[in-house]
């Protein structure tokens, strides 16, 4: 029942599918009154919902009765929340994971195929080339050059500089974050058990997904999200490393059609991108918001960076585009403007960035 679970659970619904579908609602997407939750009363009446929790193993029994495909969204997303909340994030990304397949091994079913919702944060900086050593997946940034505002990756052998390449899915896997290890462990849970229970297995690297409905109580995850709500609130905003880090942006409906297109093809047991191939960095997605929102604010661009915080996002989309015929269709200016619409429909919640900025720097992971 969150972001992109919505959205697909309606685009199924359009195209036939029955869907059940198990949240726990949590508080952090749908606020402190979850039944007023705008993702939440675009499904409740045309999905089967079971109001639980991947963590509970009785709740996976009752949800996977009768199924034949399970699309795996659950998943704490935020990387710098992972970073102090790390039991968490275990919990809901792998142990929840686990409970789908311990029930599947024990219990009949009629479970045909199963998508996970990945991530490109396995990737960690993701692909460079040296001019000296070609093809290069360097390691995560080295303080000492984030604290002198160098904050590019270099080469690890010869400190060189680096061209962003596009990453592609056969990229080295080395996540710099909590949460992207919690993702590539799900990776490894969902093929190895898949393989072994006979159960087809798609996942699917989301690159940055935004679109209308994106969660504007969140402060860890969705960056439109944040910065709009800093926005509407009247509040400057605040723009980390020199603005020229940069996200692969892809809009929800791209996303969601991805997914489906995964669901009805044949390319079992793979792994693929899912992204709009564009890099957008976040001085533009900044300005772009100041001028759809007409805001007077200010953009501060700090110098300030965060641990855990990748560079660069750009997905090689070769793989998909030619086994699931995936083209994206929604590009960033055009995704833009239908999200902010409709942000100017909602009310915008309290701002609660400072307390996520706050929890950051007491723990040291914002400098």
């Amino acid at each position: 029942a969150g972001f992109i679970g919505s959205h697909l659970t309606i685009k199924l619904v359009d195209e036939g599918y029955n869907v059940t579908i198990l949240d726990n609602l949590s508080e952090q997407i749908h606020g402190k009154e979850r039944e007023r939750s705008v993702l939440y009363k675009s499904i409740k009446d045309i999905s089967r919902f079971l109001l639980g929790d991947v963590c509970n193993k009785s709740d996976w029994k009752k949800a996977l009765e009768g199924q034949d495909v399970v699309i795996h969204l659950a998943a704490e997303t935020g990387t710098g929340q992972s970073m102090y909340e790390v039991s968490r994030y275990n919990k809901v990304n792998v142990l929840g994971s686990s409970y789908l397949f311990e029930v599947l091994a024990n219990q009949d079913n009629s479970v045909k195929k199963i998508i996970l919702a990945s991530s490109r944060a396995v990737y960690g900086e993701g692909r460079y080339y040296c001019p000296n050593h070609a093809t290069i997946f360097p390691a995560e940034r080295d303080e000492k050059h984030l604290e002198k505002g160098v904050f590019d990756p270099i080469c690890d052998i010869c400190h060189g500089n680096l061209t962003l390449e596009a990453t592609d899915e056969e990229s080295k896997i080395h996540p710099v974050s909590i949460y992207g290890i919690t993702k590539q462990i799900q990776e490894q849970i969902f093929f190895l058990m898949g393989k072994n229970l006979d159960i087809p297995i798609v996942a699917l690297r989301y690159q940055n997904v935004y679109g209308p409905r994106q969660s504007l109580i969140n402060p860890y995850t969705g960056i439109l999200s944040v910065f709009s709500t800093r926005l509407l609130n009247n509040n400057d905003i605040d723009i980390f490393e020199d603005g020229m880090a940069s996200r692969d942006f892809v809009f929800i409906d791209d996303v969601v059609n991805s997914t489906i297109l995964a669901l009805k093809k044949e390319a079992n047991n793979q792994v693929f991108n899912v992204g709009s191939g564009v890099a957008t960095t976040i001085n533009e997605v900044a300005n772009q918001l100041k001028l759809a929102y007409n805001s007077d604010r200010n953009l501060f661009v700090s110098g300030r960076y965060r641990k855990g915080d990748i560079r660069h996002n750009l997905a090689d989309l070769s793989k998909i585009s030619s086994l699931l015929g995936y083209v994206p269709e929604v590009d960033f200016k055009t995704g833009m403007k239908k999200f902010t619409d409709w942000v100017q429909t909602q009310n915008v919640s309290q701002d609660q960035y400072k307390d996520s900025i706050t929890e950051l720097t007491k723990r040291n992971l914002l400098k």
